[in-house]
């Protein structure tokens, strides 16, 4: 008869020959002689095994071996990217597992590195923040593994089993921005704490900025009511007047964090969507601050919960908009739109719906408008010149909310710290990418990141250079994408540009930033990644 002991023996021992299939680490039997196990190659099908392509057509695609976590042994430590590709070189294994190794030229033959998609986990399901060890770590593997094997798309497979085609090339890019829906499906990459690229479901309670799949009325309707691509907002009046008003809480003190800049930026955004009546409303900010943590989409156990707080935001929203003044942006979608049939889901686009996915966009600001003021407080060349640009245009009549220094100190910041690292989308047939073919569903990686701040093909990319914002042309550099491109561009780029930028002409206006947490190297190369809830800024008076 077996023992309880000796049934929890056995199942501590699968699940040690499982962890070993996976990682390929040998396992030892109690005598003490190496117990085999299944390599990576064992586990693959036959046509990959085999690297064999199907007649008459392109090769296809290998996902490549799954590898543990670089560091998976000591949490603690920063772990280099050089050694693990030393070692995953010199450890790697004859037969089967080498004919998997790329022996074709770059373009024709997909890439694989293993120690990248270990770095790439968290675009493989959803978790918290990547630590700014991982971000470095996965920039320097991209950039030897293009360096490795040129700019054809790289192939990877994630720790969690998800294959990812990463994009290499600015050529690729372009085509990525330009593939329409019925190719490149947006996905929901989770980067980031309240902003989505991804399409709102039918409630519309997906954050951020909808982007690819929206119906053609929202669409018609956002561009008209977010002013698309006008620099200057119809209503921007109004809409810098809240500013005015509410910068007054980030200059009350000589101190300046995250807490108190969210504040004064929700209260504005509560006032341009919806109109002053809610401005106060702490209840209704307490509702998007759950809906920003679940994402937008109640997941788990807290389905329920979650269900009832869109429901009772969705309401109190829809209140605000009945009395909506025709200055908020709220006012604008409700003319736009008419009346709307609520008890019909697919009778039209409700106001009241994008209203809400607005307030959740503005969750973006805080975050960019910080960091600008750290990047300007740590360059006080910048700093002064930005002050007289916010001081001239006091007098500036119609031309106010231009301000022209201030908007590329704020495209700068997001191209140095965007908001949404990394895009995914999700192939909806089979595709063709340099020569390889790839099946329907497989994810495409465009790291928008690691392309903005390419050391190999941006000039400076690791200073804050203002200045190259004013080319002309720099709107249309497809490594540049704090907004993104094409047919999935944000609606609200413009608008959201002049709300930060006019949040940064307030503060310098009457005060100069004289003290920074973290302190910046005004010379040297900027930090990879910038928490803004750890960013301290000292004012004083002009």
């Amino acid at each position: 008869m077996r023992t309880v002991q000796g049934a929890a023996l056995d199942g501590l021992k699968a699940r040690v020959r499982a962890l070993a299939e996976r990682t390929g680490l040998p396992v030892r039997s109690t005598r003490g002689a190496p117990r085999p196990h299944a390599g990576p190659a064992a586990r693959l099908r036959p046509t990959e095994r085999a690297g064999r392509a199907p007649r008459g057509g392109a090769p296809l695609a290998d996902p490549g071996p799954a590898v543990p976590p670089l560091g998976a042994g000591d949490p603690g430590r920063r772990t280099s990217v050089k050694e693990p590709l030393r070692r995953t070189s010199a450890a790697r294994p004859a037969g089967p597992a080498a004919a998997l190794a790329p022996s074709g030229p770059p373009a024709a033959t997909p890439t694989v590195l293993a120690t990248l998609g270990a770095l790439l986990t968290a675009a493989g399901r959803p978790g918290p923040r990547r630590r700014p060890g991982g971000v470095r770590a996965s920039a320097a593997a991209l950039r030897a593994l293009r360096a490795r094997h040129g700019d054809a798309p790289a192939l990877v497979r994630t720790r969690s089993g998800q294959t990812l085609l990463v994009l290499l090339d600015p050529q690729d890019l372009r085509r990525f921005y330009a593939e329409p829906v019925s190719v490149l499906a947006a996905d929901p990459p989770q980067k980031c704490r309240g902003l989505s690229t991804h399409e709102p479901g039918r409630d519309a309670d997906g954050p951020g900025c909808a982007r690819g799949e929206q119906r053609p009325e929202r669409r018609r309707m956002s561009a008209d009511v977010l002013a698309a691509g006008l620099p200057v907002h119809p209503a921007a009046g109004p809409i810098l007047n809240v500013v005015t008003e509410e910068a007054r809480h980030l200059t009350a003190t000589g101190t300046l964090d995250l807490v108190r800049v969210r504040h004064a930026v929700n209260r504005a955004g509560r006032r341009i969507v919806l109109g002053d009546p809610a401005a106060d409303d702490d209840e209704l900010a307490g509702w998007l601050t759950q809906l920003r943590a679940e994402d937008g989409r109640p997941r788990g156990g807290r389905t329920r919960a979650a269900r009832s707080v869109h429901d009772k935001a969705r309401a109190r929203v829809r209140e605000y908009v009945r009395h909506a003044g025709d200055d908020t942006l709220a006012g604008r979608a409700a003319r736009h739109t008419g009346p709307v049939d609520t008890t019909d889901p697919d009778g039209g686009v409700d106001p009241a719906d994008e209203a809400r996915l607005w307030l959740l966009a503005m969750d973006a600001v805080p975050d960019t408008l910080l960091r600008t003021l750290l990047l300007l407080g740590a360059h006080p060349c910048e700093q002064d010149a930005a002050a007289a640009e916010a001081a001239a245009e006091v007098a500036a009549g119609r031309a106010r909310g231009e301000l022209p220094r201030l908007r590329a100190c704020v495209r700068e910041s997001l191209r140095l710290y965007p908001v949404v690292p990394d895009l995914i989308r999700v192939t909806r047939a089979e595709t063709e990418w340099r020569g390889v073919r790839h099946p329907a569903g497989t994810a495409v990686l465009l790291p928008a990141a690691f392309h903005q701040r390419d050391p190999e093909r941006v000039p400076a990319a690791h200073v804050f250079v203002p200045g190259r914002w004013k080319n002309p042309g720099a709107d249309r550099d497809i490594r540049m994408a704090p907004f993104s491109h094409g047919g999935g561009r944000c609606p609200g780029d413009q608008l959201g540009l002049m709300i930060t930028a006019a949040f940064c002409a307030e503060v310098l206006r009457g005060h100069r930033i004289t003290g920074t947490r973290p302190v910046l190297d005004p010379v040297g190369p900027l930090p990879v990644t910038l928490d803004p809830r750890g960013v301290r800024l000292t004012l004083t008076r002009r």
